[in-house]
């Protein structure tokens, strides 16, 4: 990893990100407006906006700017998932890849099909196709349910004690009178849950109360859970054609694998987006553990809308002792020091991020 501190590069050098692509739940009402602040106009939003008329669809522009927020419209999957996928594309296209070199791209579980365009794997039209179509599907099944709950301390310190009891609790509770409980997301400091009605009943009333949590995250499925097997077996054959190649930059998934540009079976990828993933537990922190040791970045970049994917990034980077960090006052700390995590739904960081120019030779 580089060890320079200053904040401009040497001479001729790129600095090296690690993208992380967001998920579900980091549109809303705070982030209403964001599309056409920063794509109103563009024609690649044009383009995203005709395929959605095409469909019988609001468009994105009409969702993110005619149209006030509402929970009830715009979290529901056919609106929510496209929504933050061009927010997320616009990031992107703003990197200055004079300035910066993209190592690697991975996201938390929505983000890997976010992923998959930012790596160059899949054009950005049929991206736009492939999460709309997998957003209508999961609400219009709307299997299960996902409950997150964390296991670290209020400074981000783990307590391995407490992650082991909560998984021992998931597997008393599983199985047991009708119930379905699995782990669907190990993010960072929390994990989710993901079930059927009887499941995270049975496991909220069994968490002590913390905060905010247990949370029931609202017009989510049970996504990366065996529930999900209906919806895999459709976007299979619907998407039987989806035109997956070999990414430009590796790409990490939910397992912690890499995908590189020159082994990539696109076969086997379309294999994995469209069923293992669908199913089984999709490991976040494995998938930042990967590409901080593999990949070395000077810097990690998680692209908009929002930042709430920002704390369960930094959460698993303590756990590894990244730049230092011990908890989270050390992570704050070294924040203020120097922004090694930037958050672009955050306009300060944004623009700290876009504002630097490359220093290249004449």
């Amino acid at each position: 990893m580089s060890q320079r501190h200053d904040n401009e590069p040497q001479s001729g050098s790129r600095e090296r990100l690690l993208i992380v692509c967001p998920g579900r739940g980091t549109y809303n009402a705070a982030e209403w407006g964001t599309l056409n602040r920063l794509a109103g106009g563009s024609e690649w939003l044009a383009r995203f906006d005709a395929r959605r008329r095409e469909a019988g669809m609001p468009t994105l522009t009409a969702l993110d700017g005619e149209m006030p927020f509402r929970q009830s419209l715009h979290g529901r999957g056919e609106h929510a998932a496209p929504l933050i996928y061009a927010c997320a594309w616009a990031d992107l296209l703003a990197i200055d890849r004079e300035r910066y070199e993209v190592v690697a791209v991975t996201g938390n579980s929505m983000g890997w099909y976010i992923a998959l365009t930012a790596a160059g794997a899949l054009g950005p039209d049929e991206a736009l196709h492939l999460i709309g179509s997998m957003g209508l599907r999961m609400q219009e099944t709307l299997a299960g349910g996902q409950v997150i709950y964390p296991w670290v301390d209020e400074n981000w310190r783990p307590d391995w004690t407490l992650r082991r009891e909560l998984l021992a609790l998931l597997e008393r509770i599983h199985g047991r009178e009708g119930v379905e409980l699995h782990l669907s997301i190990d993010l960072g400091g929390m994990l989710v849950f993901g079930g059927n009605e009887a499941g995270l009943a049975r496991l909220t009333e069994s968490l002590p109360p913390r905060e905010r949590f247990p949370l029931r995250l609202h017009q989510h499925a049970a996504f990366h859970t065996p529930l999900q097997e209906g919806v895999k077996r459709e976007a299979r054959r619907a998407l039987a054609n989806l035109p997956l190649r070999s990414p430009e930059v590796p790409m990490i998934d939910g397992r912690g694998h890499v995908w590189t540009p020159w082994s990539t079976d696109p076969q086997a990828l379309w294999d994995y987006t469209l069923g293992e993933q669908l199913v089984a537990p999709y490991d976040f922190t494995a998938a930042i553990r990967v590409g901080v040791r593999e990949f070395a970045p000077d810097r990690i970049v998680i692209p908009g809308p929002g930042a709430t994917l920002g704390g369960a990034t930094a959460q698993a980077l303590i756990q590894l002792g990244w730049q230092g960090w011990a908890d989270k006052t050390a992570f704050q700390r070294g924040q203020a020091e120097e922004p090694r995590l930037l958050c672009m739904g955050l306009a300060e960081q944004r623009e700290w991020l876009l504002s630097r120019r490359a220093s290249l030779p004449a």
